[in-house]
């Protein structure tokens, strides 16, 4: 027994409406497979797409000054940051002055998805040196930070006190958000 999909419609018809479905679902097909399955990963932000800067208007209240440290996603596609950025203070050659900012706890620490073009921020603490009895005064040529998570980083020029000895935290920083 023969089943005849479209009765009384041209053969010729028939072919080409079937030529047709078949393009449309080709054209269906390579067009979900350029969209990422739903669930699929948001990849994390890599330090070549972020720009890196900071807010120099620091806002000050007992013994230390708070800044707040930006990373604008201009990679062309969304990313995510979560967790702690890396900081530390460097000389005018880059080299490492005192320890890298202690991590502040109390603030959740959350994904943070980063549409090209937007920004997420931390807040970045700088204690007066001058109120630490250890400190080895120096004046620190900018900032060498780490996006979370990344091995690559970028520095910010930006000149403030500093200390040079090791051991003495006087950066303090928050996760991202």
């Amino acid at each position: 027994m023969t089943f005849r999909l479209f009765a009384g419609v041209p053969r010729r018809v028939c072919r080409t409406a079937i030529a047709l479905g078949a393009v449309a679902a080709l054209s269906s097909a390579a067009l979900f497979a350029s969209v990422p399955a739903a669930g699929a990963a948001t990849p994390s932000c890599q330090t070549g797409g972020l720009v890196v800067w900071l807010n120099t208007e620091g806002n000050g209240t007992a013994g230390t000054i708070f800044y707040t440290l930006n990373f604008t996603n201009l990679s062309g596609h969304t990313c995510t940051l979560r967790g702690y950025p890396g900081v530390s203070a460097v000389s005018l050659g880059g080299h490492l002055l005192g320890s890298p900012a202690s991590r502040l706890s109390g603030h959740p620490v959350r994904t943070i998805v980063l549409r090209n073009g937007r920004t997420a921020s931390a807040t970045l603490g700088a204690v007066d040196t001058g109120a630490l009895p250890s400190c080895a005064m120096a004046t620190a040529a900018g900032l060498r930070v780490f996006p979370p998570n990344s091995t690559a980083s970028r520095t910010i020029p930006f000149p403030f006190p500093a200390c040079s000895n090791t051991g003495e935290a006087f950066l303090r920083v928050d996760p991202v958000s």
